[in-house]
C-alpha cells in the first residue's frame, strides 16, 4: 500500500491581541444572528458606510451587514461561486461584486461566512452615502424579502464641508420617517435618552481610535492603516459601535500600540512584525480581499508599511474632527452619515489624500483601482496626478477588485510594486543629490 502523502502544514499567521478581540466580536454578531429568529428578535440589513447604529440599536434590532459578509466569505474563499451563481441569474460582470457575492449567497440558502443560516431581514435600512449602487442593491432585497424598507436620503456635498439644510433636512428624515417605520417593525418605542448613552460610548471609542490612527506618524508606524485597519475598524464601522464593547476594544487596541510605540516595533503583519520599514505609503482604494494575504505579503517582502488609507475612511472621518455629540443626538447622527468618505467629492478627497502625504511623511500615494466599486474609482486617476502635482511625491496605480478572484493578478500586481518602489528610490536619490 502507497503511503498517504503528507498534506502540507497551512503557514502560521500571526495576530496580535486587537486582532483575536475583533474576530470574537465579529463571531459574537454572527452567532446573535444565527439566534434571532429563534429568540423571535427583529433584524435589520443595513450598509456600512453613514450607518446609524445607534439608533438601530435604540429598537433592540440585531443588525447584519451585507458588505461584511461579502468580505468575509471573499477572505474565507467562498465569495467566487457566489459571484458566479449571480452572474448566472443574469447580474452583469460589471456589477460591484459585494452585490453578486450576497446575492449569491441569497440565492444558496442566505447560509452566512460562519455557515449557519442568516435570518432574513424585518426592515432594510438605507443610508445613501455617495453609493448609487447601494439604493439599487436594496431594491433587489427588497423583491427577494419583501419587506419593509427605511431610506434616509444623505445629499452629496459638493462644497467643502456639509451646509446646516442638508443636516437639518437628514434630521427631518430621521424624525418622519425612519424612527416611525423602526418604531413599527419592532414595536419599540424610540427613547433619545437611550440614544444618548450609545453616543457616549461612540464618542469614548471615536477618541481611541483617532488616536490609534494618527500614531503611524511615528517612525517606524507602529500599525499598518490599510491592511492592519481592516481589522481595526470593524467594531466601530458595524454593529458594535455605541456598545461599551467597542468601547473596551479601542482603549486596549490604543494600550496595544502604545507598547509598540515604547518598544519601537513596527506593525504586526501575519508573517510577523515588520521589523524594517523602508516604505511610507498611503493607500486609495479598497484592498484585495480573495488574496487578503497575499496581497499584503507583497509590501511586507519591500518594508512597505501603509501609514494612511482613504479606506479607513470609509464609515467615517473622524480624524478630521467628527464626533458623536449626545448633547445633539439626532444631528450628530445626521453629521455623521455626511462626513462619510464616499460622500466628499473629488476635490475634498484629494485634500485629504494630500494632507496624509504630508502629515505621515510618506513617500508617495499608491491607488488601488477596484474594477467593480465605481464609487472609489470614479476619478482616481485625475486625483493620483492632482496629490503628485501637490505633494511632489511619485504615485502609482495598480488594479484588482473586491471579493472576485478572477480579478486578482499577483505577478502583474507585484511587478507594478516593484516598478513602484524603484521609482521611490529614484526619487529619494535624485532628492540627495
Amino acid at each position: 500500500m502507497t503511503a498517504p502523502t503528507p498534506t502540507a502544514a497551512k503557514p502560521t499567521v500571526q495576530k496580535d491581541r486587537s486582532m483575536a478581540m475583533q474576530k470574537a466580536m465579529v463571531d459574537g454578531n454572527y452567532a446573535r444572528l444565527a439566534r434571532a429568529e429563534a429568540e423571535r428578535r427583529k433584524v435589520a440589513y443595513t450598509f456600512v458606510p453613514g450607518n446609524i447604529n445607534e439608533l438601530l440599536m435604540c429598537f433592540d434590532l440585531v443588525v447584519n451587514y451585507p458588505e461584511i459578509n461579502a468580505i468575509q466569505n471573499g477572505m474565507r474563499k467562498k465569495s467566487g461561486r457566489y459571484i458566479m451563481e449571480a452572474e448566472k441569474a443574469g447580474h452583469s460582470e460589471d456589477v460591484c461584486t459585494y452585490v453578486k457575492a450576497d446575492i449569491g449567497m441569497m440565492l444558496k440558502g442566505n447560509i452566512g461566512p460562519n455557515d449557519e443560516r442568516l435570518p432574513n431581514p424585518d426592515v432594510l435600512m438605507l443610508s445613501y452615502t455617495g453609493c448609487f449602487t447601494f439604493m439599487k442593491w436594496f431594491e433587489l432585497l427588497r423583491h427577494h424579502y419583501k419587506c419593509e424598507t427605511a431610506m434616509l436620503h444623505v445629499p452629496y456635498e459638493g462644497g467643502s464641508g456639509f451646509s446646516k439644510n442638508s443636516r437639518d433636512y437628514v434630521v427631518k428624515q430621521l424624525k418622519e420617517t425612519v424612527i416611525p417605520t423602526l418604531e413599527r417593525v419592532s414595536g419599540v418605542k424610540f427613547d433619545i435618552d437611550r440614544l444618548r448613552e450609545y453616543l457616549k460610548e461612540s464618542q469614548k471609542a471615536e477618541e481611541n481610535w483617532v488616536w490609534v490612527l494618527e500614531s503611524a506618524k511615528h517612525k517606524p508606524s507602529p500599525i499598518d492603516s490599510y491592511f492592519g485597519a481592516i481589522y481595526y475598524i470593524s467594531p466601530i464601522f458595524t454593529a458594535f459601535r455605541g456598545t461599551p464593547t467597542a468601547t473596551e476594544y479601542y482603549a486596549e487596541l490604543r494600550r496595544e500600540v502604545e507598547q509598540r510605540i515604547a518598544n519601537g516595533q513596527g506593525p504586526i503583519t501575519p508573517e510577523g512584525e515588520m521589523k524594517n520599514e523602508k516604505y511610507r505609503l498611503v493607500v486609495e482604494g479598497p484592498p484585495n480581499y480573495t488574496s487578503f494575504r497575499d496581497f499584503w505579503k507583497m509590501f511586507y517582502d519591500e518594508g512597505a508599511v501603509i501609514v494612511a488609507s482613504s479606506y479607513a475612511k470609509v464609515g467615517g472621518t473622524y480624524d478630521f474632527g467628527f464626533r458623536h455629540d449626545p448633547d445633539h443626538p439626532l444631528e450628530s447622527v445626521a453629521e455623521y452619515c455626511l462626513n462619510c468618505y464616499t460622500n466628499h467629492n473629488l476635490p475634498e478627497r484629494v485634500r485629504m489624500l494630500e494632507t496624509y502625504v504630508n502629515e505621515y511623511q510618506a513617500d508617495g500615494l499608491l491607488i488601488n483601482s477596484i474594477k467593480s466599486c465605481n464609487s472609489f474609482a470614479a476619478g482616481q486617476l485625475m486625483m493620483m496626478k492632482e496629490v503628485q502635482k501637490r505633494t511632489g511625491k511619485p504615485g502609482a496605480f495598480i488594479e484588482t477588485d473586491l471579493v472576485d478572484p478572477r480579478y486578482f493578478s499577483p505577478a502583474n500586481v507585484k511587478n507594478r510594486l516593484e516598478s513602484y518602489f524603484q521609482m521611490i528610490d529614484q526619487k529619494r536619490r535624485a532628492t540627495a543629490a
